[in-house]
């Protein structure tokens, strides 16, 4: 029996080098589409690197991802590039669209044309719900998405459903509520507050740290056992859609106690709120009810928000430790 090809896009990101270790694992070939192979560092694919093939490809140009497409061939298709950090999405709504919703339009026809028989995950998001209507959120729960991020991975949601039941593609969405690791960007509120802690560990931390909302909720696990959710659903012998979450809601204020609590400092001496950082529109409170993908999937969470703060730490310290002890 021939080897299972998965293509990733977004692979060197923290869901795509994640997922691409987990499907090794399970024997795969693994190749993944991003814009700049022979360019580009890759730091999250350091090891692994030699164990995949990367296609040159971007989100924003349809020829070039029909061309991966059909080069690669493969019997899974994970979508998981996008512009995701929301804040940005504010700043470039129209570039953030043409990635996170045109792209996806680009990748499902290039699979319709090219790998009609793939099976097709969508990393939907949290942030579709914006203003939920109800908590906690599940697959029926209206989207009312409150960032160009949320209203454009809505879109890609919906253009998902349309391709499923319009050509009877196989073709899945993951609901994926908040999920941090070691490899999330430093720009992301979890990073933020990790390796600020680090950094106060080690007396490199000047002035406080300046947090946006600090009453917000999200819903935060593990990036690792998020993406193992993703190869589940494509092992399925019908497309569905699926919310991932833990289904427990913090505040931003104690993500960031957690972090400096890690290494037993208070977080209320290092951190200040700055209205500038607040969103034009604020989501309040997101928390998912993964009652479904448990049920259906047998999916769990294996590591607890503690556990997964405290790893964050260690390596943020570690870093600074082997840079000398220098900032970044």
């Amino acid at each position: 029996m021939s080897m299972k090809r998965a293509l990733i896009t977004g692979i060197a990101g923290q869901d795509g080098s994640y997922l691409a270790e987990l499907l090794l694992e399970k024997g795969y070939e693994v190749f993944g589409a991003v814009r700049r192979p022979l360019v580009d560092a890759f730091e999250n694919l350091a090891a692994i690197r030699s164990r995949v093939v990367l296609f040159p490809a971007d989100m924003a140009d349809a020829q070039s991802l029909e061309a991966a497409v059909g080069d690669c061939r493969p019997d899974e298709v994970y979508n998981l590039a996008a512009q995701s950090f929301v804040p940005a999405s504010f700043r470039s709504p129209v570039w953030s669209s043409d990635v996170t919703a045109l792209g996806a339009a680009r990748l499902l026809e290039a699979v319709r044309r090219r790998a009609p028989r793939a099976r097709f995950y969508q990393a939907s998001s949290s942030e579709m719900f914006g203003r939920a209507r109800e908590a906690p959120q599940s697959e029926t729960t209206p989207f009312h998405p409150r960032s160009p991020y949320g209203a454009a991975k809505a879109f890609a949601h919906h253009l998902a459903v349309n391709y499923r039941e319009s050509y009877g593609l196989f073709a899945v969405s993951g609901i994926l509520f908040n999920h941090e690791s070691e490899r999330r960007g430093l720009e992301f509120a979890s990073r933020k507050a990790t390796d600020a802690a680090a950094r106060a560990k080690l007396g490199l931390l000047s002035g406080k740290v300046a947090v946006g909302n600090l009453d917000a909720r999200r819903d935060w696990g593990y990036a690792p056992d998020y993406v193992r959710a993703m190869w589940l659903m494509l092992q399925r012998d019908e497309p569905d859609d699926y919310v991932v979450a833990t289904g427990v809601s913090r505040t931003v204020r104690e993500l960031f106690d957690a972090a400096f609590g890690a290494v037993g400092l208070e977080a209320s001496e290092h951190v200040e709120v700055d209205p500038a950082l607040f969103r034009p529109a604020e989501v309040e409170h997101l928390v998912g009810d993964a009652s479904k993908v448990r049920r259906v999937l047998g999916w769990e969470p294996r590591t607890g928000f503690a556990d997964m703060i405290s790893r964050m730490v260690e390596n943020d310290v570690a870093r600074h430790r082997a840079r000398g002890g220098k900032s970044p």
